[in-house]
């Protein structure tokens, strides 16, 4: 029996890149890396507020897709993942969850350039602070000294997500 290396080498190197060929789709194949790919797991950038004539605004910038979010009413706010219990001063809290989500970079770098804890002198907005960063989920607590009344929405190009709190007409 008679052994060919070099031509069991250039077959075997044939079928891998047919292979290859067959699994990539033709849009990756010619992909130039001229634009930029949204992250996979959206990236929690910033944290940001304002105040208005009839209500405080708290907006969170997200790189990718903004991901699911919930807010809800909390007793006291909590660090995730220690439980420590977060200093910020408030009769009444919100928790808002996105996930999944990341504020850091798939090297461990964190990517979130906003506040980590801030007290807020707004009317009805106390203060703010990042909760966690944990296993695809990245929380944000809120202090307010009454109930808040608020509305959330999604806002586009770019990303980020909106929580409006209502308060009386201070400029009126």
């Amino acid at each position: 029996m008679q052994h060919h290396p070099r031509r069991v080498a250039v077959t075997a190197s044939l079928l891998l890149t047919t292979a290859m060929g067959a699994v990539i789709p033709a849009s990756a194949a010619t992909h130039t890396g001229a634009t930029r790919q949204a992250p996979a797991t959206p990236l929690v950038a910033n944290a940001r507020w304002g105040g208005h004539c009839t209500f405080d605004r708290l907006v969170i910038d997200v790189r990718g897709t903004t991901p699911s979010v919930t807010v809800k009413p909390v007793k006291e706010l909590r660090y995730d993942p220690s439980g420590k219990p977060v200093p910020l001063s408030g009769e009444h809290f919100l928790q808002i969850t996105l996930s999944p989500a990341t504020a850091h970079s798939a090297a461990g770098q964190s990517v979130y350039q906003g506040p980590r804890l801030a007290n807020i002198h707004l009317p009805q907005l106390r203060g703010l602070a990042l909760t966690g960063d944990f296993e695809g989920v990245v929380g944000f607590g809120t202090a307010f000294h009454a109930k808040p009344v608020y509305h959330t929405f999604k806002l586009h190009s770019p990303e980020r997500f909106v929580l409006d709190v209502s308060h009386a007409d201070r400029c009126a």
